[in-house]
């Protein structure tokens, strides 16, 4: 298989997980209680668990969801979306773990599926060729104008 192909794919695996993920949890909030969450670990913040269930489904959901859809259709801005929602899971975990205080394995997860998205962006921008640094500038025989 060839390998531009293989990081398309575990990218469309990583980003249809993300916004699968975000949509079930963003719904599970606004449901009282569906995630067994006490709310005394929101308390104290702005925060109810209907904005962050909300905030959760469309802004995280929908930009991993265009993300997603763009990368199957194989759309121009599929890796700009990709990058932009692999980017906003890295926030929206982030401010998490600052604002929530207890600590969950699934903030690693999708801090790591995040990660991971931006990393699988990168690879299928071809950053992991071997020629990906060779510029016009720096191939023997072409001489720089002036």
């Amino acid at each position: 298989m060839d390998t531009s192909r293989l990081w398309r794919i575990l990218l469309l695996v990583v980003s249809g997980f993300n916004a699968l993920s975000a949509v079930v949890g963003g719904i599970g909030l606004m449901t009282p209680w569906s995630l067994g969450m006490p709310t005394w670990w929101i308390e104290d913040s702005v925060f109810t668990y209907v904005s962050v269930g909300l905030i959760l489904l469309v802004v995280v959901g929908g930009t991993q969801g265009l993300a997603f859809v763009l990368l199957l259709l194989r759309r121009p801005y599929a890796m700009f979306a990709n990058a932009v929602a692999g980017f906003g899971m890295v926030i929206w975990i982030y401010v998490e773990v600052a604002l929530v205080p207890v600590f969950s394995l699934l903030q690693t997860l999708y801090i790591g599926t995040g990660i991971a998205q931006l990393a699988l962006t990168l690879a299928c921008l071809g950053v992991l060729r071997r020629d990906a640094g060779v510029t016009a500038w720096t191939r023997p025989g072409i001489r720089r104008r002036s």
